[in-house]
């Protein structure tokens, strides 16, 4: 089982393509295309923590079904554009405005948000975040997760860590 991070999808938001600049003719286009990615990179059995902005302006049925057809099980991090629908939709493991998990002998803290400081961060811990659509300068051990930075598809901590020209130790919580 392999875990995975992603936010800001905004499924069904027109706004996105016109804002983000995201390279899809119709928002259907893009829903079509990040759902592909998400499902050729994510098996049914690995794990989701999709850190906020899943949906907005869809019905609550099209947001139970994006997650029925979404590989993995899947958490969610609340974001600002994340309505009452997407709080209750039944396809979430979890749902939480934080988290602090541990993968890979990391200790991460999850959030929509960009910190400026976190928990532990002189120890190691590294934050990952989304809502800023791969516009935010890099910090030290700092990553956002968004599909805008990582070709519209959920991406490891491994791929993140090796992203980075910053060494990483080793944090353990």
């Amino acid at each position: 089982m392999a875990v995975y991070f992603t936010s800001d999808t905004h499924f069904g938001d027109p706004r996105v393509l016109r804002i983000d600049k995201r390279p899809f003719k119709t928002i259907s286009e893009h829903d079509e295309a990040l759902i592909a990615r998400w499902n050729e990179t994510v098996g049914p059995d690995d794990e989701v923590w999709h850190l906020g902005d899943f949906a907005l302006h869809v019905r609550p049925e099209r947001i139970d079904e994006l997650l029925g057809l979404l590989h993995g099980r899947k958490h969610l991090i609340t974001g600002n554009n994340d309505g009452p629908a997407t709080l209750a939709a039944k396809g979430w493991e979890s749902v939480q405005a934080y988290a602090e998990v541990k993968v890979d002998d990391h200790a991460l803290v999850l959030c929509h948000y960009a910190f400026r400081t976190w928990k532990n961060m002189g120890r190691g811990w590294l934050d990952l975040h989304g809502h800023s659509h791969g516009k935010l300068k890099r910090q030290t051990r700092q990553f956002d997760v968004g599909v805008d930075a990582w070709d519209y598809r959920p991406v490891t901590l491994e791929q993140l860590l090796s992203s980075s020209r910053i060494r990483h130790r080793t944090a353990h919580a």
